[in-house]
């Protein structure tokens, strides 16, 4: 992506919605726990969140979606769940357009809060889309994975944007399916390696 700016991690750093949102890289409200206490306790979440990373992705492309939370310390409370036939009406701005031209298959979203225990929790939503042709899913992914583009409208959100800013942000492209995660604070103060995690871990579930 030209003259975009790169993260301490070399990934792509994304200004999707605003000045300040960073997108690194999902649709119905949870919650989960990180382990720790209050602040510190985040410090010590995301710490061991990066040791856990691994084998929590691991997890998550079996679909596991408990046990690769509790791979990285965190508890999940809550999730919901929707699934729709047409992308159109759930998305906005350029994404909107695009699919006026080219309709998904199916539209299914999640959200899900995990906490520590301790005061901390986070929300993380979830949107899988599918494409009918691989080249459209490809175009797609390139389209949201764009600064003020839009984006699909995810579960979890009054108005589009006012939770899920594109600061904490991720993507995955897989033949016909994009699958877009993002996170966002609940409660707490979640260091921002907290809520990046969040999103590359989810953004590895399989569709459900």
């Amino acid at each position: 992506m030209v003259n975009q700016p790169r993260g301490p991690d070399g990934r792509w750093v994304k200004y999707k919605y605003g000045v300040g949102a960073a997108a690194l890289g999902v649709a119905v409200a949870a919650g989960i726990g990180l382990g720790g206490g209050s602040a510190a306790s985040l410090d010590s979440a995301a710490g061991q969140a990066l040791k856990g990373k691994t084998s929590s992705k691991k997890s998550a492309q079996k679909g596991r979606q408990s046990e690769a939370w509790q791979r990285l310390g965190w508890r999940q409370l809550r999730k919901a769940e929707n699934r729709e036939l047409k992308c159109g009406p759930h998305s906005f701005g350029e994404v909107q357009r695009f699919f006026l031209r080219h309709p998904c298959t199916d539209l299914d979203r999640m959200i899900v809060t995990v906490d520590d225990g301790a005061g901390t929790s986070i929300a993380v939503s979830v949107a899988w889309v599918k494409m009918p042709k691989a080249n459209e899913a490809g175009e797609l992914k390139r389209l949201v994975d764009k600064d003020g583009t839009g984006n699909i409208a995810l579960l979890g959100e009054v108005r589009h944007g006012e939770r899920f800013t594109g600061e904490d942000y991720d993507s995955r492209l897989d033949r016909k399916l994009v699958v877009i995660a993002e996170s966002a604070r609940v409660a707490g103060r979640p260091s921002e390696a907290t809520l990046e995690t969040a999103v590359e871990v989810a953004v590895e579930f399989p569709a459900p």
